[in-house]
């Protein structure tokens, strides 16, 4: 974990970043004369948006950008430089960092922090040779007249669970099963202080989770479903938010197997869903935010086993209605579906749900944003569009047209599984909504929660999508 905190007095680091902009008074920051000139003629002869000047015993980086018109897009500028600097840092074996505010913008210099944070982040558990790829970067101070503890606080927060939800997705199933998926909630639970039960093979039998247990029979680990409920004093919320998320460890696609170049071989991530609700809980409890917030995961592993469900079979579901399965590898909509029926019993205000649930999404606008749809008002979904801007997580809002409903029409069951060849990151949406009654808004990450190349602060693997963009959007509700 990379620390972040308000520099203070004590704060020693022989690396310095300066967030400048024209007013920036270089001499404030020990550079001397010629320094300056030299920064100065970087800056506007050559038009540099990085100067690095290694006074030997200290490194100086001066660090600007091109502003937009849009302000995000100028934020997102900010993060894409930290996550430039992070490379900078580690490659002088720098192991603390000051990012001074230099032009008092709060928001500039914690973007930057941010995107230096998020990038500086690595998954090192099974190598050999760790402590030597191991990144010497592990504190960044942040020194800012501007920036309010509480922002730093956060910011620490949020990053810390973006950490996690990565070590999460990055996990081989070989150890995140869905039984330690369960676990590792807890901790979480036990650490930021929100209550978390992790209901058996036995239980979800009594609560006749058709759909969970259907994926399961392939299986010869035992499904789980965990509800996590952050219910502070003084909640400004009486109806509870819902978050839901999928928690298939490991997708083989089951008797629809997959191919497994660029497919199966990627299928540890199949849980980024419920990484994404579980690690929100996470640093929303850390953060206190004022509201009550409850989240449910359903979690089993898909794989043809001798008794694996097969398409053609009709499976009974926990709402009571009945589904023509006809692909099992469409497998993360019948785990949902059960969530989001038990989501009824809490009356919400308001239910997300996130899950890596189709390739149509990812096919329909690549790994750059979320597709997303649902039956939310347009004032949520406003909000959430913009909370999607402020983070740079983008939403693409998907229509959610009647006809689709029709593709859905089964010949001897209430619904089949899978629509048509067309509209599949649609009619998937259209099928999870069958489950609700509430305001609902779903969250299709099957391109952005997993990368095989870094995008500057996103980095290779598991990116922690979904995480931000929810406690940005909570914690401006």
């Amino acid at each position: 974990m990379t620390k972040i905190s308000r520099a203070n007095s004590k704060t020693i680091s022989s690396a310095v970043i300066l967030v400048a902009n024209k007013k920036t008074n270089y001499g404030n920051y020990g550079l001397s004369r010629t320094e300056i000139d030299y920064v100065k003629h970087e800056l506007t002869a050559n038009d540099k948006k990085t100067v690095a000047v290694n006074q030997y015993n200290k490194l100086i980086i001066i660090q600007t950008v091109n502003p937009q018109k849009e302000t995000y897009k100028t934020i997102e500028l900010w993060r894409k430089a930290g996550a430039g600097a992070a490379d900078m840092l580690n490659q002088h074996k720098q192991s603390a960092v000051t990012i001074c505010d230099t032009a008092d913008d709060a928001n500039a210099t914690l973007a930057f922090a941010e995107g230096l944070a998020l990038a500086n982040y690595q998954f090192l558990k099974y190598k050999a040779d760790a402590a030597k790829e191991k990144n010497t970067l592990a504190q960044i101070f942040i020194q800012s007249k501007k920036a309010s503890d509480k922002q730093i606080d956060q910011l620490a927060i949020v990053t810390d669970a973006i950490y996690k939800a990565r070590t999460l997705v990055n996990e081989p199933v070989s150890f995140l099963t869905a039984t330690q998926l369960g676990k590792e909630f807890e901790a979480m639970g036990k650490e930021a202080g929100f209550k978390v039960e992790v209901f058996n093979k036995a239980k979800i039998e009594s609560l006749k989770m058709g759909g969970l247990l259907a994926v399961n029979k392939g299986s010869i680990d035992p499904p789980t479903f965990t509800v996590m409920e952050y219910n502070p004093r003084g909640a400004k919320n009486k109806k509870p938010i819902v978050l839901v998320g999928k928690g298939v460890v490991y997708d083989t696609g089951g008797l629809s197997l997959k191919p497994t170049g660029n497919s199966m071989d990627l299928m540890k991530c199949d849980m980024a869903g419920s990484a994404a609700v579980g690690c929100a809980m996470f640093a929303i409890a850390k953060a206190k935010l004022p509201l009550r917030v409850i989240a449910l995961v359903p979690a089993t592993d898909n794989r043809p086993g001798g008794n694996a469900y097969a398409p053609g079979d009709v499976i009974n579901m926990m709402s009571g209605h009945t589904v023509e399965m006809l692909n099992a590898d469409a497998e993360g909509r019948m785990i949902l579906a059960d969530a989001l029926h038990y989501a009824k019993r809490y009356e919400p205000e308001l239910v997300m749900e996130f899950s890596t649930l189709t390739g149509a999404a990812k096919a329909a606008i690549g790994s750059l944003g979320i597709t997303c749809m649902g039956t939310a008002d347009e004032r949520v979904k406003n909000k959430l569009i913009d909370s999607g801007k402020n983070v740079y997580e983008p939403l693409a809002e998907m229509p959610f047209w009647d006809e689709y409903d029709d593709m859905l029409k089964s010949d001897i069951a209430d619904m089949k599984n899978i629509g048509g060849p067309e509209g599949g990151s649609i009619t998937a949406g259209k099928f999870l909504a069958r489950y609700t009654n509430y305001p609902y808004m779903h969250f299709d990450i099957a391109g952005p929660a997993f990368l095989l190349m870094r995008d500057s602060w996103r980095v290779k693997g598991g990116t922690g999508v979904g995480v931000r963009l929810l406690f940005e959007f909570l914690k401006n509700k």
